[in-house]
């Protein structure tokens, strides 16, 4: 639709005569002469923000059409920025998607602008359309501030467990962003990832492979239990998807499987044939060391799978997909099965130029290990014209590879019309491969020759110089294979080069020429000092390496025709004494004191032996020989140099690991006997509310809703066990509900209403409609009985979490929208519940429906020892020492602000006057209440004062002056987050109920180990006094959660935490719509319990 609407605007970007922009730059474009470069325009885009500021969405529109098209052109559009976030708020579609656009392009450039519209794309994270909560997702990863990392974390939790795919697929793009930009988050991003690998949608599953791969690659159990389901989803992911994943499943086959190609994992035929050869030695040797060698090999039912569901992925008309399969077979398949690939890589070739270069590259190291893959497809690299010449490159590199004693007449024929092309660094890499053919295969060598030296007769310098360089190969080659006969058989050959000394100026091929001259001058005595003295008349103009040859000849001739040389080799010599270069002075004294010495040493009696020994002969090998050490089809491979990021493709495990581990179990058997036990607890459900009803008449009529319940109850369970993912933990739950609501007592006066409460969700929905109540069936159920569960208390916090969060999460999320108003409190207000400072004044208060302390989990009030801190310290008070305390005690200035207690002790010399409160310096919204004057502070005197502070619930520091009639000091004070609450009196009821709307992104939860010592209901409800000004709220004794409920100081937001003790572990929970808060407070309680 965006699409469209570009086209269909009113000014297209096409339109040269309209001013795209607004900005009247396209005036000043137009008449070079208006000097518009150098005035000041103070209206710049006054009219898109005109246009953004008005009512009309056509406008908008128009005006964003307007600023992308700028952006897209790389004009700066950022002062813009306030003007564009207003329209977030938008209703049109489509105007918000390209707000969204544009907030996306600018919001890590102006990280301060897009701080300021965070809680904007907070809200638009719940809006309806998922599209809008995609793009507000990405653009709050896109402020690189390490700041707001929590509210990323929590906006990426949150999207995971969207109903939208793509939602959460933008999800699993953020958390690389959120990764580089905070690594210490790295194990709850590890726990997002593996919700995201057991997604089940082709959408999201490529990206949450690559936010594996970028954040935990090492956590290969992750992908054990998704193994063979993100095998099947391969062929419907999509195309990227695709290549991430099979990138991925790579690595892991090399990991989890054994080699396909290993020693016995032949035919069966070779297998036979070995152990009957080898029978007598496996007699003599160990029964340990024989028994790995008869095993036959036999691939894993998994690497099959992998293998099979990849190959119709060669079909695909993404080229990255094809080579990623590509390359999955040849470092993964057995060797039989990976020529399937190259009729697929033939097919890539008809593609773009880029494309053709990767794939050429590709499968040039392809061919050198198995060359019998594409000797079919022979002509498809022959070589046209067309070609650009690195593409003409790679296809004779594939020739060369491929050439056989039985298509070398073919490929010969073929590069014969190649040396005569135009491009000269073509027709020389042609001649090199002419060489290469010639060293693998013996039979032509003679022919290649001949045709080699016909080519030195040729016009093209080039040519003439790159036959010279790759005979002088090809005859010490053949020299060293069939000795020095051979250099006497093509002494016409040497002689023919030394006569074209003269007229060759490449650097390279005059240097060969020296060097077959001087290492094989004793067959041709005549020509070869000729040549030295040529080239010692010339030695001034030379290039360095053709003058270190000179040098070389010129020994090795004093050596073999000294009377002739000898002053010619002194005279070089000389020459070389005083040349620029270093190597050739260094190369001179050594050969003048090996051939000319003053005094002959042991060196000058072995000369000979030296410098004319027999050389290795060169290798003329593939340039792809050596990168099958990286993996195809990466920039390091490409490249043929370990680029950053590259990892090594793991070994072969010599054992395969366990199998077993990538096993899924699926619980169908289980779910009939489910099924048996919730009509059992239903039925005895039904029995114990019948036996609290207070009428008898009423029997008949609870008996017959309690056979209703049943059959309802029996067509739940089993639309419920069709779902292969949710069924276990749905069941789990409703079974520990069950003992819950026996044991409960009734909670309204009606009887009747108990047994209701049971029903269908159809029969409770029209019940509470009538009786006023907004709340579902499945939050009342879940909010009211977890207190009172005394088998839900067995389980980990983290499954019931789940369970819940699969069923009812997107309804408790529905109900943020609305006004619910839930089950009212029945009580008024608490009892026994006491802090430091209000134990007096709240002793007479008690809860409904709780008889006693004793049947409550309450820890009786204590004395909470209050943490001092410095604020100036004696040394930079000059004497003057100031600490403060926060009193947790109610402000006789404002019930707003936080009571400080200072203590001003005088340590100098001499008595102070006048201290007070000087300039402050405040954020906005804070305020602070001055402490009293002192007027005089003796020698060692003490005294202590109280101020009061405004912090609008921010942790930013207040900061202000301390001024004595001398002196004056600069302190500021910070509140820890717990001190910016007060406590705050709340009923079980009421916590539930407000916890229940206080979901999704405004809670933050966490798992922390308790020392054995601190496990205790004492200790635990200690320590989060300690950490928080917070009241607990009181629940049934056998309940090991432990709940504490404040409210904000200046704008009484709630604040709820509860801590739920598992043995030697907690799980903690803190729900507050103040996000900051609530993720601070949760590390302030994690960090002290988890002391020792």
């Amino acid at each position: 639709m965006t699409s469209n609407s570009f086209q269909l605007g009113g000014t297209g970007f096409g339109n040269d005569k309209a001013p795209s922009t607004g900005s009247g730059e396209g005036d000043f474009t137009n008449d070079p002469a208006s000097s518009g470069f150098f005035s000041e325009n103070f209206k710049r885009h006054e009219d898109l923000k005109a246009m953004l500021d008005g009512n009309k969405d056509n406008l908008k529109l128009d005006a964003m059409k307007r600023i992308i098209g700028m952006v897209a052109k790389g004009k700066d559009a950022s002062d813009l920025f306030p003007a564009v976030v207003k329209n977030v708020v938008s209703k049109n579609l489509e105007v918000k998607k390209l707000v969204y656009v544009y907030l996306t392009r600018y919001a890590e450039e102006q990280q301060d602008l897009a701080l300021l519209s965070i809680s904007t794309f907070q809200r638009a994270l719940k809006d309806p359309n998922q599209l809008i909560r995609a793009s507000a997702l990405r653009v709050l990863s896109s402020i690189r501030v390490l700041m707001i990392s929590p509210i990323m974390m929590l906006a990426i939790k949150e999207a995971v467990m969207d109903m939208s795919p793509y939602v959460r697929k933008t999800a699993a793009h953020a958390i690389p962003k959120l990764y580089s930009l905070d690594p210490e988050s790295k194990e709850q991003l590890v726990e997002v990832i593996e919700k995201l690998l057991g997604d089940k949608t082709t959408l999201v599953a490529g990206s949450a492979i690559q936010a594996f791969e970028e954040v935990c690659p090492e956590r290969i159990d992750l992908i054990h239990k998704n193994y063979r389901k993100l095998c099947n989803l391969l062929v419907d992911v999509e195309e990227w998807g695709q290549v991430v994943i099979v990138g991925m499943m790579t690595r892991y086959a090399r990991t989890q499987f054994v080699s396909p190609n290993q020693e016995g994992a032949g035919e069966d035929g070779k297998n036979f044939y070995e152990s009957e050869e080898d029978e007598d030695e496996k007699e003599e040797t160990e029964e340990n060391e024989d028994e790995p060698k008869k095993k036959p090999y036999i691939m894993d039912s998994d690497h099959r799978l992998l293998l099979r569901q990849t190959k119709p992925l060669l079909n695909s008309r993404n080229a990255a997909v094809v080579m990623s399969v590509a390359q999955l077979y040849h470092h993964c398949a057995p060797k039989s099965e990976v020529g399937v690939v190259a009729k697929a890589l033939i097919r890539l070739l008809r593609g773009h130029k880029e494309v053709q270069y990767i794939v050429l590259s590709n499968i040039a190291t392809m061919t050198v290990a198995r060359r019998d893959m594409f000797e079919a497809y022979l002509k498809s690299f022959y070589i046209r014209s067309s070609d650009p010449t690195h593409i003409k490159l790679l296809k004779l590199e594939i020739l060369t590879s491929l050439a056989t004693e039985t298509n070398i007449s073919v490929i010969l024929r073929e590069l014969q019309t190649y040396v005569t092309s135009t491009d000269k660094e073509f027709a020389a890499a042609t001649i090199q491969a002419i060489g290469r053919c010639a060293s693998n295969i013996a039979e032509i060598t003679d022919t290649c020759l001949s045709g080699l030296v016909h080519l030195m007769s040729n016009r093209d310098e080039s040519v003439v110089a790159e036959s010279v360089v790759v005979i002088k190969k090809l005859l010490q080659m053949q020299s060293t294979g069939k000795g020095r006969k051979t250099t006497t058989e093509h002494k016409d050959i040497i002689t023919h080069m030394a006569k074209m000394v003269d007229e060759i100026t490449v650097p390279m091929a005059r240097a060969s020429i020296l060097w077959l001259i001087g290492e094989y001058s004793e067959r041709v005595p005549k020509i070869a000092p000729d040549v030295l003295r040529k080239m010692a008349k010339s030695f001034i103009d030379e290039e360095d390496i053709v003058k270190l040859q000179i040098l070389n000849l010129a020994a090795k001739m004093c050596i073999t025709n000294s009377k002739q040389t000898r002053l010619l080799c002194q005279y070089v010599f000389n020459l070389a004494k005083y040349d620029q270069n270093y190597d050739i002075r260094d190369r001179s004294r050594f050969l003048r004191q090996l051939i000319l010495p003053a005094e002959k040493g042991p060196l000058a009696k072995h000369a000979k032996k030296i410098l004319l020994a027999s050389k290795p002969a060169p290798v003329l090998q593939s340039k792809f020989e050596d990168r099958d050490q990286y993996q195809l089809g990466t920039l390091s491979h490409i490249l043929n140099n370990k680029t950053t990021g590259y990892k090594d493709l793991p070994e072969w495990p010599e054992e395969a690991p366990d199998p077993s581990v990538r096993n899924v179990e699926i619980p169908v058997p289980e779910v009939t006997t489910k099924k048996s036990e919730r009509k059992k607890a239903a039925k005895d459900k039904s029995f114990y509310s019948e036996s609290e009803s207070s009428s008898e008449d009423e029997d008949s009529d609870e008996e017959s809703d309690d056979s209703d319940e049943d059959e309802e109850s029996e067509e739940e369970s089993e639309e419920e066990s069709d779902d292969e993912d949710e069924s276990e933990e749905e069941e789990d739950s409703e079974d520990s509900d069950i003992p819950q609501k026996n044991n409960a007592p009734p909670k309204q006066s009606a009887p009747k209403k108990a047994p209701k409460v049971e029903k269908s969700e159809s029969e409770e929905e029209e019940e509470e409609s009538s009786s006023g109540e907004e709340s579902s069936s499945e939050e009342s159920e879940e909010e009211k009985p977890p207190p009172k569960s005394k088998a839900s208390k067995k389980k980990p916090a983290k499954e019931t979490k789940a369970a819940n969060q699969n069923n009812t999460d997107l309804l408790l999320d529905l109900d943020l929208f609305g006004s619910s108003n839930g089950v009212t409190s029945s009580g008024g207000t608490q009892g026994s519940i006491l802090t430091p400072s209000m134990a007096s004044a709240m002793s007479n208060l008690t809860i409904s429906g709780a008889s006693s302390n004793s049947s409550s989990n309450f820890v009786q009030p204590m004395n909470i020892p209050l943490k001092s801190y410095d604020l100036l310290n004696r040394m930079t008070g000059n004497g003057l020492g100031i600490t403060y305390k926060f009193t947790r005690t109610i402000s006789v200035f404002s019930p707003k602000m936080v009571s400080i207690e200072l203590t001003l002790t005088n340590h100098g010399e001499s008595p102070l006057s006048g201290i007070k409160v000087g300039k402050k310096t405040l954020q906005p919204g804070m305020e602070i209440q001055d402490f009293p004057e002192i007027a005089s502070l003796g020698t060692g005197a003490s005294t202590s004062v109280l101020m009061a502070i405004n912090f609008n619930d921010t942790t930013q520091p207040a900061k202000f002056e301390i001024c004595t009639l001398e002196q004056t000091f600069k302190v500021s004070i910070t509140a820890p987050v717990g001190e910016l609450l007060q406590p705050h009196t709340m009923g079980l009821q009421d916590f539930t109920q407000q916890q229940g709307k206080l979901k999704g992104m405004t809670e933050n939860t966490g798992k922390v180990t308790l020392p054995k010592e601190k496990s205790d209901a004492k200790s635990v409800v200690t320590n989060v006094l300690t950490v928080a000004n917070m009241l607990q709220v009181p629940s049934s004794e056998s309940d090991t959660v432990y709940r504490f409920a404040a409210k904000t100081m200046s704008e009484g937001v709630l604040v709820l935490v509860s801590v739920s003790v598992n043995e030697e572990s907690a799980n903690i929970v803190v729900n507050c719509e103040k996000m900051v808060i609530g993720t601070m407070l949760l590390k302030d309680l994690k960090s002290l319990l988890a002391k020792s």
